[in-house]
C-alpha cells in the first residue's frame, strides 16, 4: 500500500510513500486510519519513536474533506511556555520585546484544514487550557491581543507516552484529553509487523540507490535478510531505513551481504573503563525452581548490583552481563548467541571484544 510521495521540501512537509506493509496489524492500522478520516473529530495517535506517526496524521488529513486544506505541523518537543504559545496562536505588534512585526500561529495557518500536533504530552498545562478553549469554541487571542481570532481546525495530537496516565498525576489536563480522544490510533511496531520489514527494506534500498547513482538496486542477500528479520528494531521504521541505507552505502556489489545495525561499534572502539565490574548471575541453579522465578531472581540480583553504579559503567556492565548470558544459554554458539540479542555475528564479535572476553 503506498501513498503519493509528496515532493515538498519546505518545513513540515511530509513524505508519506513511507507508508508500506502487508501485515495484518499494519492493514488493520491502516483501516483504523480510513474509517475516522472523513469524521470531523480530533484523533490521538500513539506509538513508540519512528513508528511513523506524522504520516498517519498525514493520512488522516488528506482522507478527510479538509485534504484540499493546509495540513500544519508544529512538534512541541521542549518548547517552552512562551515559544509554543507563540507558535501556536501567534502575537501582535508589540507584545513582547522583539515583537516587530504581527506574527500569525499555527491555528490560523491551519484554518480550514488540520493541525498536527507532535509529542503533545509536552505542552505546558497553562498552554493546554488555551488549546482547550479552541477545542470547545473555536476562537482563540493572539499573544498581546484583545479580539478574539475565529478558527476552524481539526486537531491531531501524537505521543509516544501514555497520556491517560499523565492526566492521572495532574501532568495532562483530563478535560482536553477527553476531547482530544474521540479516537485513538495506536500505531503498530515494526516488531509485530515481521511481513513488513523486507518491503520496507527494498523501498528503502531503491531509493538510495538512486540518490547515489547506481546503476541497479543491490539485493539482501540471506544472511541479511535473516539478520534484518530478527533484529528488534527499537527505532522501528526510521531506525531500519538508517540501517538500509547504510547498508546500500556499503555495499560494493549486487548482493548485500553485510548489516550494520550500529555505526559505533567496532573492533577498534574505547575498551571499558579500568575498573568496570562485571555483573555475576545468581548462584546455586541446581534448585528444581520454575524458569520464570529463575529468571526474577537474575533480573533482582543485577538491578541490585547496578543500582550504585555510575549510569555509564552501568551500562557497560549490562552490557557485558547480557553477552556473557547470551552465550552460556546458546551453549557458546556465538551465531546464536548474536541472533538471539538480535545482533549481526561481526557486532557480537565485536563487543566480545570490546569487553576483552
Amino acid at each position: 500500500m503506498v501513498y503519493n510521495d509528496s515532493m515538498d521540501d519546505s518545513p513540515g512537509a511530509v513524505s508519506i510513500s513511507e507508508a508500506l506493509g502487508q501485515s495484518e496489524a499494519f492493514l488493520s492500522f491502516q483501516e483504523q486510519i480510513s474509517r475516522v478520516a472523513p469524521i470531523e473529530r480530533p484523533v490521538l495517535i500513539l506509538g513508540e519513536r519512528g513508528t511513523g506517526k506524522e504520516l498517519a496524521s498525514a493520512r488522516l488529513h488528506f482522507l478527510s474533506r479538509r485534504w484540499q486544506k493546509p495540513f500544519v505541523t508544529l512538534n512541541c518537543a521542549a518548547l517552552t511556555t512562551t515559544l509554543i504559545e507563540s507558535e501556536l496562536f501567534g502575537y501582535e505588534k508589540g507584545a513582547f520585546t522583539g515583537a516587530g512585526t504581527r506574527r500569525i500561529g499555527r491555528f490560523e495557518q491551519a484554518d480550514g484544514g488540520t493541525l498536527f500536533l507532535d509529542e503533545i504530552g509536552n505542552i505546558p498545562m497553562e498552554v493546554q487550557e488555551k488549546i482547550l478553549r479552541v477545542v470547545e469554541y473555536g476562537r482563540f487571542e493572539r499573544v498581546g491581543a484583545v479580539h478574539p481570532v475565529h478558527t476552524d481546525v481539526r486537531i491531531v495530537g501524537a505521543a509516544n507516552v501514555d497520556l491517560a496516565q499523565m492526566a492521572r498525576v495532574g501532568r495532562f489536563k483530563q478535560d482536553l484529553l477527553d476531547r482530544l480522544s474521540f479516537e485513538v490510533i495506536y500505531v503498530p511496531p515494526l516488531r509485530v509487523r515481521k511481513g513488513d520489514i523486507m518491503v520496507l527494506a527494498n523501498h528503502f534500498a531503491g531509493r538510495m540507490a538512486f540518490e547515489l547513482g547506481f546503476d541497479q538496486v543491490p539485493e539482501f542477500g540471506k544472511k541479511a535478510i535473516q539478520d534484518l528479520e530478527a533484529h528488534v528494531w527499537p527505532g522501528n521504521v526510521r531506525e531500519l531505513k538508517n540501517v538500509v541505507e547504510r547498508a546500500v552505502y556499503k555495499t560494493n556489489g549486487p548482493v548485500i551481504t553485510r548489516i550494520d545495525f550500529s555505526p559505533f561499534i567496532s573492533p577498534y572502539g574505547p575498551m571499558p573503563e579500568p575498573g568496570t565490574p562485571s555483573i555475576k548471575p545468581t548462584e546455586n541453579r541446581t534448585s528444581a525452581l520454575s524458569a520464570d522465578k529463575e529468571s526474577n531472581s537474575d533480573t533482582e540480583s543485577v538491578l541490585a548490583q547496578l543500582a550504585d553504579l555510575p549510569l555509564k559503567k552501568a551500562v557497560l556492565a549490562l552490557e557485558r552481563f547480557r553477552l556473557s548470558q547470551a552465550l552460556t544459554a546458546a551453549r557458546f554458539n556465538q551465531k546464536q548467541a548474536a541472533a538471539n540479542l538480535g545482533l549481526s555475528y561481526d557486532q557480537f564479535r565485536g563487543l566480545k571484544k570490546k569487553h576483552g572476553m
